[in-house]
């Protein structure tokens, strides 16, 4: 995928590569939303999002949809600061609202290896959810362990380390309005 910069993306001294651009990125969103609003029609959705890295896409893309919805969050690690998963999953926040009978769906930055978020919908299965789906903006395929059921994604990026629009590396670049690559003195400095 070639870098799609907007103009000021490519200034953060940080980044090395944009991978995509923030234009990019809120075209797709405005897609999934129609593709979501056509198969929620007449239905209320609960918008899940997986904290932290969900919050920006969450917000963004429910500002897209006309379905009405609502909105819980759960926190969950795999990271700590590392920048691999370790396979490991905690729940550290749990869901506020009950999702018994709730069309649920699943907002999520990147899926990885897939194991935290086969994890974590065998636990949100449990609950009864009248049906339950997952939208994630990011996917990487080369790296992925279990087959997961992504009815709406936004990209598919390569097996490299990615920080912007709720990606983080050691808590920083969340605020980044696009997504792209570290320069590897970055991981030195830390």
């Amino acid at each position: 995928m070639g870098a799609s910069t907007d103009g000021a993306e490519s200034l953060h001294p940080d980044i090395e590569q944009v991978l995509i651009g923030s234009a990019h990125i809120q075209a797709r969103l405005r897609e999934i939303a129609a593709e979501i609003d056509r198969d929620y029609a007449g239905r209320q959705v609960l918008l899940v999002g997986v904290l932290k890295g969900a919050f920006i896409l969450m917000a963004d893309l429910a500002r897209s949809l006309t379905v009405p919805v609502e909105f819980d969050f759960m926190a969950v690690s795999s990271y700590g600061s590392a920048t691999q998963t370790s396979g490991v999953v905690r729940i550290l926040k749990d869901l506020d609202l009950d999702i018994a009978g709730r069309d649920v769906l699943v907002v999520e930055d990147i899926v990885d290896s897939g194991l935290t978020l086969n994890y974590l919908l065998r636990n949100l299965r449990a609950r009864g959810p009248s049906s339950l789906e997952v939208m994630a903006l990011l996917s990487k395929p080369d790296q992925t362990r279990v087959d997961l059921p992504i009815r709406y994604q936004g990209f598919a990026v390569p097996n490299v380390f990615v920080v912007g629009y709720g990606l983080d590396y050691a808590e920083r670049y969340r605020n980044l309005s696009f997504v792209g690559t570290l320069r590897p003195e970055v991981y030195a400095q830390t």
